[in-house]
């Protein structure tokens, strides 16, 4: 779950990162006042779940509360596009208002969990401001890492092995390296997938501070943070999301036009695959679960069809605990019930094969069964092609 900056300094300052004075501002009065409290110059930030806001012009810095209020009133309301928002952008319901700084250096500091290590790794580069993507492109040894043991979180030794390895002069080295040890206490305690703050700054009296934040929160350790849970704005994500959410459907909008049908999120990722290497382009991630019923097959369904690029459905299911008959009748009762005209094409295998192909067969809709995975990509893309001829 994706959290906005400002959301992501409040925790971060709870665990002793120091972060700027700062304030959520949701009108014009607001983000006045706010800039008012803080005194002098004040830098007003659009919040959205994207990168790039400065780029897109969702960034400004004011001189004074009256300008405050001017820049405040042309970014709330606005459509934000940045290359983490596609075309269609973001539009801009919220703001934060935040003390200017003077700012020495930019640093970059992060921490993501590394999957072949089993562990957090910690990330720090002097090349702070810049997207840490192209860093790691171009200048891989500009970032440096630190493997965070499991229920120790990050020691001094290596906050200090950081710091100076990105040039922190002595005097600055104390501050920095409790900053970072309350980031990787931040990132535990919260059961986060990624703590960022790019950049993080070195101020010309040499002090630092998280001039941005990022916190992605992970969702299968979200019931042990009911208070986190708040702070999700269901307005930053695509509505069929939040829709699927509703019915425990894991489904992520893609931007193709097959929509996928799947349960477990490997034969999921396998059946994108396949429908790449077949020529088509997959419109979604959904995986229904091992344990899906008939109920559950119909939101889906609803749910696929209502992305309005989906040309034809590719339903790929292991019949383990889903047993496919179960599937097959769902099927039969979404096509019936939400008058689907897009082709269907069905494959199987598992547990009651058989009695699902023949339910499958004597529905009445013109379902295409596929022979494996190869044949069933090979099939729906058939299809779309043959619907757009």
């Amino acid at each position: 779950m994706k959290i906005h900056e400002y959301q992501a300094k409040a925790i971060l300052a709870k665990y002793d990162v120091p972060v700027p004075r700062g304030e959520v501002a949701f009108t014009v009065d607001e983000a006045e006042a706010a800039a008012k409290k803080i005194g002098g110059s004040v830098v007003v930030k659009a919040q959205i779940h994207a990168g790039g806001r400065g780029k897109g012009g969702g960034v400004k810095v004011a001189k004074d509360a009256t300008e405050a209020a001017q820049i405040a009133r042309k970014i709330l309301g606005m459509t934000l596009i940045t290359h983490q928002t596609g075309p269609e952008g973001r539009v801009v319901k919220r703001l934060l208002v935040e003390e200017t700084l003077p700012i020495e250096r930019e640093l970059y500091l992060g921490i993501v969990l590394d999957r072949a290590q089993g562990k957090p790794i910690f990330m720090a580069s002097a090349a702070g401001g810049m997207e840490i993507e192209e860093v790691a492109a171009k200048s891989p040894e500009l970032i440096l890492k630190e493997a965070i043991e499991p229920g120790y979180g990050l020691a001094a030794y290596q906050g200090r092995n950081l710091a100076f390895g990105m040039g922190i002069p002595a005097a600055s080295v104390n501050s920095a390296v409790s900053a970072m040890m309350a980031l990787a206490n931040a990132y535990n305690a919260c059961d986060a997938s990624l703590a960022e703050i790019n950049p993080f700054i070195l101020t010309k009296d040499g002090k630092v501070y998280a001039l941005d934040a990022k916190i992605t929160l992970d969702d299968n350790a979200l019931y042990r943070h009911k208070d986190l849970m708040e702070l999700r704005d269901l307005n930053e994500e695509d509505p069929l999301e939040v829709e699927a959410s509703r019915f425990s459907l894991n489904y992520i909008k893609l931007d193709g036009n097959i929509a996928c049908m799947v349960n477990g999120a490997g034969l999921a990722m396998a059946t994108m695959d396949i429908v790449k290497y077949a020529g088509g382009s997959p419109a979604n991630f959904l995986d229904v679960g091992g344990g899906a019923n008939a109920e559950q097959i119909k939101n889906a369904f609803r749910i696929l069809l209502s992305d309005q690029g989906v040309q034809a459905v590719l339903i790929n299911i292991f019949g383990g605990i889903l047993r496919c008959d179960v599937l097959a009748t769902g099927v039969v009762n979404a096509a019936r019930e939400l008058n689907i005209k897009v082709p269907i094409v069905v494959r199987m295998e598992g547990t009651n094969v058989e009695k699902g192909q023949e339910i499958l067969k004597n529905s009445g809709f013109n379902f295409t069964v596929a022979d494996g995975m190869k044949d069933a990509a090979e099939k729906v893309v058939r299809a779309v092609k043959g619907a757009a001829a």
